[in-house]
């Protein structure tokens, strides 16, 4: 199917991919049974089963106790502790930024696309808070990396001539404009704006403030930043758009 004629007829508000709509869908189960129906003994070992905690990697016995899962839960708190969060603010915050930024996403890219994307993502952000705190405590949960992904890869098309956020009036197939390059996006003043707001309410939130954010206590910015660069580079890889000549 045309991808121009399928962004027409499916364009109206409020009409979220399916993928979006089961991805929020899953994000809330999880959370009303987390609250509703585990004791904080059940929530504990969930948390520690399936959330990000770098010192399971780095210091294995700090707590004392075997880490749910062994190896195999190692490798699975990468991606798994972006379907957990601490409260509801901090679900419906990450709700809002997914219905904008992931919808066209998912629009351009499809179920699959859509997925992987976020996946890496979400990847990215445990790998990079790894890196720069590679003995936390704190268990790392939260989709931000993932939308962050998003984000950056919306970035690459949403400011591209004919896009959502470019110089020229919207077209109608604005999401699926052939995207920026990243020497177009460094050129083009609009876009690096966006970057470079991006950029400041991160670090800024990140150091200066403690509202409910990806990690308990503490907005995890490396984690953000992680996901927003493999969101950008890693965009060509699933994008099925062809490039303008």
């Amino acid at each position: 199917m045309d991808h121009r004629s399928d962004f027409t007829v499916r364009e109206p508000v409020f009409n979220l991919p399916r993928v979006v709509v089961a991805s929020l869908a899953v994000l809330v189960v999880i959370h009303a049974v987390r609250v509703l129906l585990l004791s904080a003994d059940q929530d504990g070992y969930v948390l520690a089963a399936f959330a990000f905690v770098p010192v399971r990697l780095t210091a294995p016995d700090t707590f004392g106790f075997d880490w749910p899962g062994g190896v195999a839960g190692d490798v699975w708190t990468f991606a798994t502790y972006a379907l957990l969060h601490a409260n509801w603010m901090h679900l419906v915050n990450n709700a809002f930024w997914m219905a904008a930024f992931g919808s066209p996403l998912a629009w351009r890219f499809g179920p699959l696309r859509f997925l992987g994307l976020s996946v890496l993502g979400a990847v990215a952000g445990a790998a990079a808070h790894l890196a720069l705190a590679p003995y936390g405590t704190s268990p790392l949960i939260g989709a931000s990396a993932a939308i962050s992904a998003q984000m950056a890869a919306v970035a690459r098309f949403a400011f591209a001539p004919g896009g959502r956020l470019g110089m020229t009036r919207p077209s109608v197939d604005a999401d699926f404009r052939p995207a920026l390059t990243i020497p177009e996006m460094i050129r083009n003043g609009r876009a690096m704006g966006f970057l470079g707001v991006w950029f400041v309410l991160n670090l800024v939130f990140g150091l200066l403030f403690s509202p409910p954010g990806t990690q308990l206590g503490q907005i995890a910015w490396e984690a953000h930043l992680g996901g927003f660069v493999v969101g950008l580079l890693f965009f060509p890889i699933f994008d099925p758009i062809r490039r303008r000549p």
